[in-house]
């Protein structure tokens, strides 16, 4: 198991953990989650060794394999495929073993190796790395890719493969989803759960959570505590807790009070049956989870925004793509006000390409793009975070988006996203990802937009901002279009879903389990379609196998009767030669007189001498050919 014993960690001058005694015993798959900059990320380095605690002791078993995502990726010639495989470190020096034994012709190792490399699965891992990175969203074609032409995002995602590739003990995922589009992650979900090893995971994925972790570590206030059960279990307790403090209680309650009056009137204006009912519920597990974050930093509201035209955006028969790869074909769509709709679609599909087209930033190949006049756009996606001045504060962003405010109201607006004290006055270049993105949803949010739209918001932020930004997503008044691999996110807030596959984009009629359930289906369809090339695959493969076995056991046989008459003649011949041995060395035969017989004696024990060595050299010769030819 892993113990901390009165252990303290800190970076610099800032304490981050005091006084840790705990233990995580092997098979427990726990989620570390708390604010951002509680030091999550360092406790994961205390792990692999990088850091060392100021005080107290940590024990991680000896011979314990840890695996962890590499945040770095350098531009590699290696295949995608490789380097997924160079993720099995045993598995690449068992090979390179094998090469250069089987180059000196050392049977006896290259039969240890063998075995070695059947006993952890190697011949299978191929297929084990192919299945990673199908899950993960390559195609085939991506496999002999190298490294180096993937993007940073699919970098990302090849260095979770690698990790996943190792046959670990230890298991250390730090957000592992940001990157991942939902089909994605819902495989991986799948995959940790049935991880064998002992797996600490860093997410603000409360789905994720649930579907993955047998415990939560809760970091607060340089104190980790563990709890028993999944996500929604650890909110339950962490409620009740909160729920014992007047003051956080009082201000539970008007939170609920607040989000029964919006519940109550999204009921009275729900008309799609099943996506209704889907966010009605929850809607009211959020009203059940709200008591989990009463103490969060976070307190903002979207700004009413002005009237919009009727319709926001009008599409007609709209082809979209790069070059000569078309995206989306005869797309047709009219965005009115008030529509939330969720993107969904299999990875690739063109979920980020519709929204760059309904944000400006791509022009249709053919059709009809309208937009309405009036039409305020709030455009979030995550290579705007590259576009925030590294030099100025968060402050002076605000300052030069609105020059005639109040200096102190814009002061007020920032703590709502918990840029307080100095961190308001302080330079962005050095900020998280997740600090970056609350002051770009914080910008966006100031331009009153009455059409919001957003790809993957909620990468990098913590699972206090999520909760802040869905319950504000909740309440607003405007038009919103939607991608995010946050399932919570997307029930709570989309009131339609607009499916995006296949070259085409065409209403849901359905909620997120629906859609899990169409992702099921279509990689079961794809499973069908490929098993006959899979069949022919197996089929060849069984063939090449029994044409190799029956060579081999061509060559094997008259080399195995050989072996076992040279056995047999050996044994004669060494009998035979210790009773000359014996006779030649007793003195009464040579006293007889008889030369003759002597003479005789003499040259047959040398013709058995001869005969022995050159049976016993060309023993060993079969035996190295029996070994290299292996068992059949």
């Amino acid at each position: 198991m892993i113990q901390f014993r009165n252990l303290a960690l800190a970076r610099g001058a800032r304490r981050l953990i005091d006084n840790l005694t705990l233990q995580i015993h092997p098979g427990w798959r726990v989620g570390v989650v708390g604010a951002n900059g509680t030091g999550k990320s360092s406790l994961f380095a205390l792990l692999r060794g990088e850091l060392h605690q100021d005080m107290g002791d940590l024990d991680i078993p000896t011979g314990w394999s840890i695996a962890h995502v590499a945040q770095e990726t350098p531009a590699l010639t290696t295949s995608a495929l490789e380097y997924v495989l160079d993720g099995d470190a045993e598995l690449r020096r068992v090979q390179r073993d094998l090469l250069a034994a089987e180059t000196a012709h050392d049977g006896h190792l290259i039969g240890e190796l063998h075995t070695r490399l059947q006993e952890i699965d190697g011949y299978s891992a191929n297929a084990r790395a192919s299945t990673l990175l199908h899950g993960l969203g390559f195609g085939d074609a991506d496999f002999a890719r190298p490294v180096s032409d993937f993007s940073g995002g699919w970098r990302m995602r090849l260095n979770l493969a690698q990790a996943l590739m190792c046959r670990s003990d230890l298991l250390l995922l730090d957000e592992p989803t940001n990157h991942l589009d939902l089909d994605a992650v819902v495989w991986l979900e799948r995959w940790l759960a049935a991880y064998r090893g002992t797996l600490l995971l860093i997410s603000h994925d409360r789905d994720f959570l649930d579907a993955c972790v047998t415990h939560i570590a809760f970091l607060e206030a340089q104190k980790l505590t563990l709890y028993t059960g999944d996500y929604d279990s650890f909110e339950d307790q962490h409620a009740a807790q909160l729920a014992q403090q007047q003051s956080l209680f009082e201000k539970q309650q008007r939170e609920v009070a607040h989000l029964k009056k919006y519940i109550d009137r999204f009921r009275a204006q729900a008309t799609k049956a099943r996506q209704a009912q889907s966010r009605i519920k929850a809607l009211d597990r959020m009203e059940r989870i709200t008591a989990a974050h009463v103490d969060t930093p976070f307190d903002f509201v979207f700004p009413e925004p002005d009237r919009a035209p009727d319709p926001m955006v009008t599409l007609k028969d709209v082809q979209l793509g790069y070059g000569d790869k078309i995206i989306i074909n005869k797309l047709k769509l009219e965005l009115r006000p008030g529509a939330r709709i969720g993107l969904l679609g299999p990875n690739g599909a063109g979920k980020s390409t519709l929204i760059k087209l309904l944000a400006g930033e791509l022009a249709a190949q053919s059709g009809s793009t309208l937009f309405g006049k009036g039409v305020v756009f709030g455009y979030f996606a995550q290579h705007q975070l590259e576009q925030l001045r590294p030099n100025e504060s968060p402050l002076q962003h605000l300052v030069r988006q609105e020059p005639l405010t109040r200096e102190q109201d814009l002061r007020d607006y920032l703590g709502g996203f918990d840029f307080r004290g100095g961190m308001v006055d302080t330079p962005v270049g050095p900020f998280s990802g997740g600090e970056k993105s609350r002051l770009a949803l914080a910008l966006l949010i100031r331009h009153k937009p009455n059409l919001l739209l957003l790809d993957e918001p909620t990468n990098h932020l913590d699972l206090e901002m999520r909760h802040a930004l869905t319950l504000a997503l909740s309440e607003y008044e405007g038009s919103m279009v939607l991608v995010s691999h946050d399932r919570a996110l997307l029930r709570t807030v989309c009131d339609e879903f607009l499916l995006v596959a296949d070259g085409v984009a065409q209403p849901f009629d359905g909620d997120i389990e629906d859609y899990l359930v169409w992702l099921d289906e279509r990689r079961n369809r794809e499973a069908a379609a490929n098993v006959g090339d899979d069949k022919l695959a197996r089929i060849a493969a069984r063939e090449a196998d029994k044409q190799d076995r029956q060579a081999r056991l061509q060559r094997r046989r008259p080399l195995v009767k050989e072996f076992e008459q040279l056995e047999r003649k050996l044994a004669g011949w060494q009998g035979e030669k210790k009773l000359l041995d014996e006779r030649l060395s007793d003195p009464a035969l040579y006293a007889s007189g008889d030369n003759a017989l002597v003479q005789t004696l003499l040259k047959r024990q040398g013709e058995l001498a001869q005969s022995i060595d050159v049976g016993e050299e060309r023993w060993l010769e079969i035996q190295t050919e029996l070994e290299e030819i292996g068992e059949l």
